[in-house]
């Protein structure tokens, strides 16, 4: 594609607005809303979001899953020594994005990450499929690998050493909690005239106000 093309592309966002009357009071309730109905919407992976961090000046972005949210946060998993599991031991400040485009809706949401307890990234681990146990064993997440070979291998000789019996959690593997500060909810408008409602936490309330688009 020519920049020229790339400078024209255009879409008019033509959906639902995002009104203070129908949005809740209460930032955790809007999102469950929203994510409900990304959910009902068959959207293929709705819980995929951005994680951005910022370590030694530096920002860094990447997608994962979420894994379970409540009133206290959100919840992802990664290995603790991986590219990000440093970033986040450095400096624990994060934001999280969830971008559906075929709603044209996106929630940002800011705040501290902490490591979840043993005992739940244990459970969650044993939840998961067994190949991905193995791959979570076998991968030494962020670092240089010398081949695609060599990780299969390391795998194979993992699934052979636990034939028939249970994985061990990696003591370097496991989850971390975001727990929020500030919510923004973001729906295309036409004209992008967009509405952008936040939500920021003020001790233990939440305060909710609109932003130019």
């Amino acid at each position: 594609m020519s920049r020229k093309k790339l400078a024209k592309l255009r879409y008019d966002y033509s959906n639902t607005p995002l009104e203070e009357a129908q949005a809740s009071l209460d930032p955790f309730q809007q999102f469950e809303s929203w994510f409900g109905q990304a959910l009902n919407a068959g959207f293929e992976v709705p819980n995929a979001m951005a994680v951005a961090t910022a370590h030694r000046g530096k920002p860094s972005v990447r997608i994962v899953l979420l894994k379970d949210y409540t009133r206290e946060g959100f919840v992802f998993f990664t290995h603790y020594t991986s590219a990000k599991g440093r970033a986040l031991a450095a400096n624990p400040n994060t934001e999280i994005l969830f971008y559906w485009p075929e709603i044209e809706r996106q929630i940002r949401i800011t705040g501290r990450t902490a490591k979840i307890s043993a005992a739940q990234s244990t459970e969650y681990f044993h939840s998961r499929p067994r190949q991905s146990q193995i791959g979570a064993l076998a991968s030494d997440q962020s670092r240089p690998l010398e081949n695609r070979a060599t990780l299969e291998t390391a795998c194979a000789a993992i699934e052979r050493k636990f034939a028939g019996k249970p994985l061990p959690r990696p003591a370097t593997w496991g989850g971390y909690i975001l727990k929020p500060q500030r919510f923004e909810f973001w729906q295309g408008r036409p004209s992008r005239l967009h509405d952008r409602l936040i939500y920021l936490k003020k001790g233990s309330r939440w305060i909710r106000e609109r932003l130019y688009p």
